[in-house]
């Protein structure tokens, strides 16, 4: 058994990483793996099935693959009915957090974005596909899975798993789409300027930071008000941030932040309190293209932030860099 587990373990994070992109949730991406690992624990119980496993990385992430589309089919439901707009739970790791040796975060599901930066923009835009389409995205453009293998997890021919990523590559390249290409200095130099912008108050200040299509996104689940549909365009996005921002001041709450990664890229953790007293949490994401921000992802549903560390007293407004 010691010998299987270590096996498995030497696959998670890669598992993690499939799963994540294909769920856009942390614990429904470790329940995946988790559930795969226990078919694997089966198969490798019964001889006959044991000899089917000839690669093992391929056999598991086939396995896997199908739980997740097994997953996407049930929350495509209940997403439906979700109030207001959704968005990823976020992978939040600090700047300071140091890699291990294989370049990798210790957690499996921060190591999951870190091995190739995902971003929030790119999770959100994943949502309008569907759930094969995902799947056949994910496999093949960011995995390099064969269509071949892709046709089989989702029981079609190669050919439809090929068409499936080809339109599933167009939405995610629409002009409409938040584009993020930002290494991590234009990152760095980008989110700072929003943090000075939002931080004076002044509407030009902003403006110059913002793509003149920017998107703005707020997930409150239900808890917290947020936008209903998405805020579109560098004005309406510039006065709903200094709105968002003069609330924290006017309703008495101690703004504090810091710069963290979130979902692989750079962005923003806050707490505050919220007008009838609750403590708010807030975690934003930031699409980055071209000097400009073309994406603000506003994570303020307490059961998505639960378990992102709470900020120390050491973090204060404006943020330390």
């Amino acid at each position: 058994m010691g010998d299987l587990t270590a096996e498995f373990e030497a696959e998670r994070g890669r598992l993690t990483a499939v799963a994540y992109r294909m769920l856009g949730s942390r614990s429904e991406a470790e329940d995946a793996v988790q559930e795969t690992w226990l078919r694997y624990a089966a198969a490798l119980a019964d001889p006959a099935a044991r000899a089917e496993i000839r690669q093992l990385g391929a056999w598991l992430t086939t396995t896997c693959s199908r739980i997740c589309l097994d997953v996407l089919r049930s929350a495509r439901v209940r997403r439906e009915t979700y109030p207001g707009q959704w968005l990823p739970e976020p992978v939040v790791t600090p700047l300071d957090a140091l890699p291990r040796p294989d370049g990798f975060a210790p957690d499996p599901a921060e190591r999951a974005v870190r091995a190739d930066q995902v971003g929030t923009a790119l999770l959100v835009v994943l949502e309008r596909l569907s759930p094969e389409q995902r799947v056949a995205f994910v496999l093949h453009d960011v995995f390099a899975v064969p269509f071949a293998r892709v046709g089989e997890v989702l029981g079609t021919t190669d050919v439809a798993a090929r068409q499936l990523a080809s339109r599933a590559r167009r939405a995610v390249s629409a002009p409409e789409a938040p584009r993020h290409t930002a290494d991590a200095a234009e990152q760095r130099r980008v989110v700072q300027a929003f943090v000075a912008a939002a931080e004076s108050g002044e509407l030009d200040d902003l403006l110059k930071v913002l793509a003149p299509d920017v998107v703005l996104v707020g997930d409150g689940g239900g808890h917290f008000p947020a936008a209903r549909y998405p805020v579109v365009g560098a004005d309406k996005v510039a006065r709903f941030t200094l709105g968002l921002f003069g609330q924290a001041g006017r309703y008495g709450g101690r703004l504090r932040a810091r710069p963290v990664l979130v979902d692989g890229v750079l962005g923003l953790q806050l707490e505050t309190v919220f007008r009838d007293g609750r403590p708010l949490r807030l975690v934003t994401a930031l699409a980055v293209h071209e000097g400009r921000v073309t994406g603000v992802f506003n994570q303020l549903n307490p059961e998505k932030v639960r378990d992102v560390p709470p900020l120390g007293p050491e973090d204060t407004w404006p943020p330390r860099w």
